[in-house]
C-alpha cells in the first residue's frame, strides 16, 4: 500500500493534473544593473541623436541663408560690373573712333600740307620763268590713278601759262588714250562726242586752271599711253601736245 500511495503523489506532482511552475533565471545583480544602465544610455544616445538631428538642420538653413545673402550679394556686384566693363567699352570705342578722326585729320593736313608745300614750289618757279616774253603754255603736275572699281582711273594736272603781259585763254582739253584691248591696239579719244561741250574739259583762265575727272575702260583693257591735247577755242589745230606719263 505503502508503494501505491508514493506512485499516486509522483503522478499528481508531474503529469497532466500538475499545477503551473514558472521558471525564473537566478542572475546576480552586477548583470542586472548593467542592463539598467545600458538602457539608459541607449535612450540618452536616443535622445542626442534626435536633439542633433535638430540642431544641425538649423545650422544648414543658417547656411543656406548665408549662401543665398552671399549670392545675391555677388550677382549685384557682377552686375555693376558688368555696367563698368560696358561703360568703359563704350568709352574706348569712344576713344577709338576719336583717335581714329584725329589721325584721319592728321593724315588729310599733312597731305593738305605737303600739298601746299609743293604749290609754292610751283608757283615760285612759275613767278621766275615769268620774265617770258611770248606766252607759253605747259602743263604740270599730271597725277594718274587707277581707282577701285576695275578699269576706271583718275587724273589730274595743272595747265599753266606764262610770259609777260598774257591773255585770257579760252578753249578746251583732249585726251588721247592707246589701250590694249582684246589683244589689239585701240585708240580713245575724250571726251567722246557727246561729252565734248561738258565743262570738265573746257579751258577758261589766264595764268592756271587745274584740270580732272575720270574716265573707264572696258574690262580687260590695258592703258599703254596717254596723250592731252589743249585747243585754243576756234582752232582746228591743238596749241599744246604733250605725252603723259601713266606708269
Amino acid at each position: 500500500m505503502t508503494a501505491i500511495a508514493t506512485l499516486r503523489r509522483l503522478k499528481r506532482s508531474f503529469g497532466i493534473s500538475a499545477g503551473r511552475v514558472a521558471v525564473r533565471p537566478d542572475l546576480p545583480w552586477y548583470w542586472q544593473v548593467a542592463a539598467v544602465v545600458s538602457f539608459v544610455l541607449a535612450v540618452a544616445w536616443a535622445v542626442s541623436a534626435v536633439f542633433g538631428k535638430d540642431v544641425t538642420r538649423a545650422q544648414m538653413e543658417d547656411e543656406v541663408s548665408r549662401l543665398k545673402r552671399n549670392v545675391e550679394r555677388q550677382q549685384s556686384e557682377l552686375a555693376e560690373l558688368r555696367s563698368t566693363a560696358a561703360n568703359a567699352d563704350r568709352q574706348v570705342q569712344t576713344e577709338r573712333a576719336a583717335a581714329a578722326d584725329l589721325a584721319a585729320q592728321v593724315k588729310s593736313l599733312s597731305f593738305e600740307n605737303a600739298k601746299l608745300k609743293e604749290d609754292l614750289a610751283f608757283f615760285q618757279s612759275l613767278m621766275s620763268s615769268s620774265g617770258d616774253r611770248q606766252p607759253k603754255l605747259t602743263v604740270n603736275r599730271f597725277k594718274l590713278r587707277p581707282e577701285s572699281v576695275a578699269g576706271e582711273y583718275s587724273y589730274q594736272m595743272l595747265l599753266v601759262q606764262t610770259g609777260q603781259r598774257v591773255p585770257e585763254f579760252h578753249g578746251t582739253v583732249q585726251f588721247v588714250l592707246d589701250v590694249q584691248q582684246d589683244g589689239r591696239k585701240v585708240v580713245l579719244v575724250l571726251p567722246q562726242q557727246g561729252e565734248r561741250e561738258s565743262r570738265d574739259y573746257r579751258l577758261n583762265f589766264k595764268f592756271f586752271q587745274r584740270v580732272e575727272g575720270t574716265f573707264k575702260l572696258a574690262p580687260g583693257s590695258i592703258l599703254k599711253a596717254m596723250q592731252v591735247r589743249v585747243y585754243e577755242s576756234g582752232a582746228k589745230t591743238p596749241k599744246l601736245t604733250q605725252a603723259l606719263n601713266v606708269s
